[in-house]
């Protein structure tokens, strides 16, 4: 594998670095593993989209565009008052 130099604060760096040594690991490879824990937008996409497929066989459910955005706030709004807490 080859690597690759990626520019980053400085500030931003350190803290990573400090999280990385606080699970024992290198910098490189606390990185390496977050990489891999991610999804790409296109990988969430389609998770998403296998998961209404699911639902939708499931038990029906297939909410409309308008019930989604609906949803969605509800959720931020939820979050948002469980970080207040």
């Amino acid at each position: 594998m080859t690597d690759a130099n990626i520019r980053i604060p400085s500030d931003a760096r350190d803290r990573l670095a400090a999280i990385a040594a606080g699970e024992g690991m290198s910098l490189r490879a606390y990185l390496t593993r977050l990489a891999g824990t991610l999804l790409t937008p296109a990988e969430r996409t389609e998770r998403a989209e296998r998961t209404r497929a699911m639902l939708r066989e499931w038990n029906g459910y297939d909410p409309t565009p308008a019930e989604e955005t609906r949803l969605d706030a509800e959720l931020d709004r939820r979050m948002t008052e469980a970080g207040a807490r």
